[in-house]
């Protein structure tokens, strides 16, 4: 029964061969376009797989585990997380050894630190002003507070900075997008002597005078001296610097430093020296008082000024401590930052000095968090340290014993930015 019924349906549906031969046409067309198809979304969903992948990757890349960080509330610590050149640790940062030739030590004491920690996000910064608009965020690439500007005006310091002739400024920055067009494509960095000491200094030269450092983006870096009194017109200075490999790139972090030693400023970008200007400004009348950004897109943070060269000589073989704020870390990281390097070359320079001299390596944290896991990080802070030590200096591992003190002895209250700043250290102690 079943037969004939089959053949009843074929003969209703192929009632010439014509037909049959038609639809046997169609059939074959259908598939074809079909299997087609199919390829082509089969393509497009492997090159978007592919895409997300190299997106994933490079996201990753510098992501620097900040979901773990959302809460800030372990120790804190200054937040760079450099990715943009040089080999990896195993924290996904750029390795030590990426920084060999990095000179820059930072000052002993720090007298002004900002992370933003102490504002809440979206409020404008307390400890500065602004004739425009800014405001705290974070950001899902890189972990810790921002200060962002999006804007054509200035954003500075609110009180002046007490500084001597000797001193250093550290900040991490992060070009965005949002002022792109003729001029606009970049922003300025400024240290300079306030003309007026509690407002906004206008003009195309604002205050009597100071030193600039000027980012354009996919651009060239440029600096320029610039003096308003009188005793002090004669000399203006610029420069730039043409190396492709400097140039900054949005959404990436650069970790800028500058040390100032009387007239001579040199100014390094992760691990580069752009420029080292011998007489950039006379010291007998003008002296800088102020920090000042303007005109430009930019998120920035982890501001830190320091004063006094460390002695590390004489406070390690004669006094017999060392108490050192130049050794960096991620927040509730224990990885040693790649900035970190003219500082730790220093100290061992004097520990080969001194063979049979064993130290202690003691790490410190803030009160910020629980106070058992800021023992712990310490803890292994201070084993970091010697790592490094031994494996990119040559020390001699026996020598050194490490320690953490967590937020036990703290230097300083844990009360504004420069104290919790003051309190986060590694110190060396003398044992033999």
């Amino acid at each position: 029964m079943k037969k004939i019924i089959f053949i009843l349906c074929v003969s209703m549906l192929f009632s010439t061969q014509a037909d049959a031969q038609a639809w046997l046409k169609k059939l074959g067309k259908t598939a074809e376009n079909a299997a087609k198809h199919a390829v082509e979304r089969r393509v497009e969903r492997t090159a978007n797989d592919v895409t997300n992948q190299a997106m994933d990757k490079a996201e990753d890349s510098v992501k620097g585990e900040a979901e773990q960080d959302k809460s800030q509330t372990e120790g804190k610590d200054a937040v760079n997380n450099d990715v943009n050149t040089g080999k990896k640790n195993k924290d996904g940062g750029v390795s030590l050894a990426s920084y060999s030739k990095y000179d820059f030590i930072p000052g002993e004491k720090v007298i002004f630190f900002e992370d933003f920690s102490q504002d809440a996000i979206g409020d404008f910064p307390a400890l500065w002003n602004t004739n425009g608009s800014a405001e705290v965020v974070t950001t899902n690439l890189y972990p810790g507070n921002w200060m962002k500007f999006v804007m054509k005006q200035c954003i500075w310091t609110d009180a002046l900075l007490n500084l001597p002739d000797n001193y250093t400024i550290e900040f991490d920055a992060i070009p965005i997008g949002g002022m792109e067009g003729p001029g606009m494509s970049g922003y300025i960095f400024q240290l300079m002597e306030a003309r007026n000491k509690k407002a906004w200094d206008g003009g195309s030269a604002p205050g009597e005078g100071g030193f600039e450092f000027d980012v354009e983006y996919f651009g060239s870096l440029t600096y320029h001296t610039w003096l308003c009194k009188k005793e002090c017109q004669e000399l203006k200075l610029s420069g730039r610097s043409n190396d492709d490999n400097l140039k900054q790139k949005m959404n990436q972090k650069y970790h800028i430093a500058i040390w100032v030693q009387k007239s001579r400023i040199r100014l390094y970008q992760n691990e580069n020296k752009v420029f080292d200007i011998p007489k950039a400004f006379p010291t007998d009348c003008l002296k800088p008082d102020r920090i000042r950004f303007e005109y430009g897109a930019l998120m920035v943070s982890n501001i830190r000024v320091a004063v006094g060269a460390p002695d590390t000589r004489n406070k390690l073989m004669t006094e017999g401590k060392l108490v050192t704020y130049g050794i960096y870390f991620d927040v509730n990281k224990d990885v040693v930052k790649p900035e970190s390097y003219g500082t730790l070359k220093d100290i061992a320079s004097v520990l080969n000095e001194a063979p049979d001299m064993k130290v202690k390596i003691v790490g410190h944290t803030d009160s910020d968090g629980d106070d058992a896991k800021n023992m712990d990080l310490s803890k292994r802070r201070a084993e970091s340290v010697k790592a490094e030590l031994v494996k990119s200096f040559g020390v001699n591992g026996d020598r050194l014993v490490t320690d953490g003190a967590g937020e036990t002895q703290p230097v300083a209250k844990n009360d504004t930015p420069v104290n919790k700043a003051l309190n986060r250290r590694v110190e060396f102690i003398k044992v033999n």
